[in-house]
């Protein structure tokens, strides 16, 4: 029985990730920005994955790409902190 998840996409129309790209696009230090560091996507990536869920992506050359959040969605209950 697959879990109950929540999901955050974010898609932008630009020109989509080349595939030599998408082969290192979560490695750290990788970067294809002038003056960038290539932590982004990995740290966003390892934080995700700590807290159950997974960072995804779809795209399309010429077209753009999607990046999803997707974690664990957490009953009400689950979150309530009682104090003594």
């Amino acid at each position: 029985i697959p879990l109950p998840v929540a999901i955050l996409a974010v898609s932008d129309t630009g020109k989509g990730i080349p595939p030599q790209i998408q082969a290192r696009l979560f490695d750290p230090f990788f970067t294809t920005k002038e003056g960038g560091t290539g932590l982004g996507l990995a740290i966003a990536a390892r934080i995700i994955e700590k807290h159950g869920g997974l960072l995804r992506y779809e795209t399309e050359e010429n077209h753009g790409t999607t990046f999803e959040v997707v974690l664990p969605r957490v009953e009400q209950h689950e979150t309530e902190i009682v104090a003594h």
